[in-house]
């Protein structure tokens, strides 16, 4: 996978360091309440330009700050350089290939412990039992027979939603773009690009399903509210290189532009067939200054090939011997 490549050392990463209503939120919401947002020729409160949400913060709250919601002061500095330390690159032992830290954007910690802010405990909700006996199955067959058995993301088609709208590793940038009626999220990993009406229509028939689903957009105040269903059950996966749930998902995300250069994203994912209960995660994004960036991925994909002429030579190999003992 390509990627951003030269990038990094022309892109300043700036990711805000969110701090809760309830902590310092008293002036925080007294900023937010005195700013307001510039608006578009047609009057929609204006979220274009180019955003990050990179951040090394983790999805699910880490075990030794079980309790704990927000970091702040010596305690977010510290913890945010032993954490950039750890995932380094760099300094990983063992193993051949991949990438080095040169690859990477990784952003800095925000002061939320976790990015789920419900469950209040910071985590995902318990699996239903029959996804967990899915995802058991799927671990077990998981081989290179074709490239059908690796996952949506290895192949260069899409990291589903909401994988798309959430951080990582490197190049989760995103363009905001709004017309009258319309407005397009060009995500820069594996450039998917979401174009979601605003008019009011009815989301597509059931019988179609699509890889980011079928999105359709309000305003609710200055919120742009996202609501997206007709998941298809191709993007399944739980990890940091594909995020989708079932072909039941409900996705409802957020775009609340908070200051000239944030914005406070929030998705609620509901899916009975995977989770016990819905779950949200706040993701602020952070404006970036410069453009996206070509995201060559077919052109590079040569861990796909590798692992399929791989698991090939395996076969082989296996087949001889048992030729061999047959002898």
């Amino acid at each position: 996978m390509n990627g951003r490549c030269l990038a990094a050392f022309f892109t300043v990463m700036a990711v805000v360091l969110l701090v809760p209503v309830g902590v310092a939120g008293q002036t925080q919401t007294a900023a937010a309440d005195s700013w307001a947002p510039s608006r578009t020729p047609w009057g929609e409160p204006d979220l274009q330009g180019t955003w990050t949400n990179t951040t090394t913060t983790r999805l699910e709250r880490p075990e030794d700050l079980a309790g704990k919601q927000v970091l702040t002061g010596e305690d977010l500095v510290e913890r945010d350089r032993e954490v950039a330390e750890r995932v380094n690159l760099d300094n990983r032992r063992g193993g051949t290939g991949a990438y080095n830290e040169f690859w990477a954007e990784r952003g800095r910690l925000n002061a939320r412990t976790s990015l789920i802010v419900d469950p209040p405990d910071g985590k995902l909700p318990p699996l239903r039992p029959s996804e967990e006996r899915r995802r058991a199955e799927a671990r077990q067959r998981r081989s290179a027979d074709g490239p059908e058995d690796r996952n949506v993301y290895e192949r260069c088609i899409s990291r589903g939603l909401p994988g798309a709208m959430m951080p990582g590793f490197y190049n989760h940038n995103y363009q905001i773009l709004q017309t009258p009626g319309y407005v397009v999220i060009l995500v820069e990993m594996i450039h998917d690009a979401r174009i979601i009406p605003l008019d009011g229509r009815p989301h597509v028939g059931q019988d179609i399903r699509q890889w980011l689903g079928d999105s359709r957009g309000r305003w609710e105040g200055t919120t742009l509210v996202i609501e997206t269903t007709n998941f298809t059950n191709k993007v399944n996966g739980r990890g940091v290189t594909a995020f989708g749930a079932s072909e039941n998902m409900h996705l409802v995300e957020r775009f609340t532009r908070v200051a000239d250069d944030t914005i406070d994203y929030q998705l609620t994912l509901d899916d009975p067939t995977e989770y016990a209960r819905p779950w949200t995660a706040a993701i602020p994004m952070t404006a970036l200054d410069g453009p996206l960036f070509e995201y060559a991925c077919h052109e590079g994909n040569y861990s796909l090939p590798n692992m399929l002429s791989g698991q090939r030579a395996e076969e082989k190999a296996t087949e001889a011997d048992a030729t061999r003992e047959a002898r």
